[in-house]
Formats: C-alpha cells, sequence, structure tokens
C-alpha cells in the first residue's frame, strides 16, 4: 500500500520550533561500500559496508535565523519532519527524526520575479522513522 504524503498538511521542526517558509526538505542515506574480491575472478563474492551517513537540504523562502545561528556557531540542532496526509482522519503519518545535525553550507539565490531563497546543506548521524 502506497502512503501519500501531503506538503501543507506536514511540517518541519527545528530544535521543536516549526520551519516558516519552508520551501522543501530532501535527504538521501549515504552508506560506505568496498567490494570483497575473488583471488584470480572479476566477480566479488561479498560485500564490506562501513560508515553510514544522512545528507539532507532545507530550501527556506528568504532565510532562517536559527539555522544560520547554528552555522555560524558549528552547533547541532534535531530537525523533525511530521509527515501526514490529513491530519483530520486517521490516515497515515510518519515521523522522520533527524539527530545531532550539523549545517555544513548555504547557498542563497534571488531572481527577477520571485522571492530570496536559501538552501541550508546539513549533515546527520541517523535518521528515524516512525
Amino acid at each position: 500500500m502506497t502512503a501519500l504524503f501531503v506538503a501543507n498538511r506536514s511540517s518541519v521542526l527545528i530544535d521543536g520550533v516549526a520551519v516558516e517558509g519552508l520551501q522543501s526538505l530532501v535527504y538521501r542515506v549515504v552508506t560506505e561500500r568496498e567490494d570483497i574480491r575473488a583471488v584470480g575472478s572479476g566477480e566479488r563474492v561479498d560485500v564490506s559496508f562501513g560508515l553510514r551517513s544522512v545528507q539532507g537540504e532545507l530550501v527556506i523562502k528568504s532565510a532562517n535565523y536559527v539555522l544560520d545561528a547554528h552555522l555560524a556557531g558549528q552547533s547541532s540542532f534535531q530537525v523533525v519532519a511530521n509527515l501526514k496526509k490529513d491530519p483530520a482522519t486517521d490516515a497515515p503519518r510518519r515521523t522522520l527524526s533527524f539527530d545531532d545535525c550539523y549545517v555544513e553550507g548555504k547557498s542563497f539565490g534571488m531572481d527577477a520575479g520571485g522571492s530570496a531563497v536559501t538552501t541550508y546543506a546539513f549533515s546527520a548521524t541517523r535518521i528515524r522513522e516512525e
């Protein structure tokens, strides 16, 4: 069964405070891996897995002073995304918790017909899905 979550019903919190002007949240989980080769063969016989990290981006209209402060202070924070389809029903819900996050980069853009947008790149130690 597919669960369809709706952006305008969902919310994203940074340290428990709602993010205003959020345009998108994107993340990926990356796991280091190394192929173990068979001697005398071009095929792998096993795979060794290593460090798992989470990399994400928050795109926010204008700017977010809380994230700016975390970038300047190199301090950690938590991001919690509450994904919902319809809050009035028992529709599917999912909570994504990004633990021990750090802002790693910031980019800013503004075009002639729109408003300013800031993209914050962050890393997290782990993501928990409930």
